[in-house]
């Protein structure tokens, strides 16, 4: 009696742990026989991420590059001809060369170039005279700070390179000399390989959300909740079972954004892949996990789709740190930053991909 009594609890208990076993398999099943029949969640987790890549790959870019602007030479002597041809060879700039700076005041007030480089009549007695560094007036368009910032860097910088090779040659100033510049990870400073992770972040934090938005608000659309509700299932296994094969589906759609920019965009990836699926992995249940969530309390798809979008696309795409520096936010946002998934999941890939 005593082992029939003992043996009793053990078997019910594991009896019961089969049935829910095979209850959470079956639930897993239907979401995935779900997932293949509904073209929603295909197009969700493979096509939205891979067009939403290819605008922030080729759409967006902090690289100034084949900037128009105007060159004037006041006098076009030996040396000043020099300086402007070595503009005319910068991948920076696409230049058209002038005599007088009013040809391009117009161009400038339109936004037709983006700055004005005046060569003066004085360059080459500048040039040639001991301690005399020549003058060269620089005019740039400041109604985008970023982009003048820009353009007025890389012509200081031409103008510095040139002055400081000439100097050496002609023997009449002393070399330029300063501290050598090394960049780590990103030697070309190129803004893509920056870029294209974090899209990879901001965009998994919408699809991922998306993804079990939708979930329940669909059952209850559908009318088929309550009859889930009156069988056996608890709680948890029917959380499992839903989150579970979104959970493989998501992974699955990072790992395609991860081989487009690897060998689309050319983002080097010298972290490690166990690293990578660590991090999304974890990032993965915190979205699907605010997606569920946000798919219980809004029984609407249109509903939920747009708190979605509102909860999770645009403060990652604004405070995550991918447009602008976290450092540089009032002490309020960045306390906000804090709560944000998005935020440490763009750090991670960040670091992933290029360090």
């Amino acid at each position: 009696m005593t082992r029939a009594s003992e043996t009793g609890p053990i078997a019910l208990r594991a009896l019961s742990l089969g049935a829910r076993a095979r209850r959470l398999a079956a639930l897993m099943k239907k979401e995935a026989l779900q997932i293949v029949r509904d073209p929603s969640s295909i197009l969700i987790a493979f096509v939205l991420p891979v067009i939403l890549l290819f605008l922030f790959g080729y759409g967006v870019s902090l690289d100034t590059t084949r900037t128009r602007i105007g060159v004037v030479l006041e006098s076009p002597t030996p040396m000043s001809r020099e300086l402007a041809a070595a503009f005319q060879a910068s991948p920076y700039f696409a230049t058209s060369t002038g005599f007088d700076r009013r040809q391009f005041e117009d161009s400038l007030v339109r936004g037709g170039v983006g700055g004005v480089v005046v060569i003066p009549s004085t360059f080459d007695s500048d040039m040639t005279r001991r301690g005399r560094a020549p003058a060269v007036q620089v005019l740039v368009d400041g109604t985008d700070p970023n982009t003048a910032g820009l353009v007025n860097g890389y012509v200081q910088g031409v103008i510095g390179n040139w002055v400081a090779q000439r100097a050496v040659e002609y023997g009449r100033m002393e070399a330029v000399s300063g501290s050598e510049s090394r960049m780590w990870f990103n030697s070309e400073l190129t803004s893509r390989y920056f870029l294209v992770p974090g899209s990879i972040a901001i965009v998994m934090a919408l699809v991922g959300t998306l993804l079990t938005a939708l979930v329940v608000a669909r059952e209850w659309e559908r009318g088929t909740m309550e009859a889930m509700m009156a069988t056996p299932v608890s709680s948890v296994e029917l959380l499992l079972g839903k989150v579970v094969p979104y959970f493989v589906l998501g992974l699955g759609s990072m790992t395609l954004c991860t081989v487009i920019a690897v060998f689309l965009f050319h983002v080097p990836f010298r972290g490690s892949w166990v690293t990578l699926m660590g991090a999304s992995a974890l990032f993965m249940v915190v979205v699907l996990s605010l997606g569920f969530f946000i798919s219980v309390l809004a029984k609407s798809q249109f509903a939920a789709s747009q708190i979605a979008l509102l909860i999770t696309f645009l403060p990652a795409f604004l405070l995550s740190g991918f447009l602008f520096s976290i450092e540089q936010m009032p002490i309020a946002l960045q306390w906000i930053t804090r709560i944000l998934p998005a935020r440490y999941y763009f750090s991670a890939l960040k670091d992933i991909f290029l360090k």
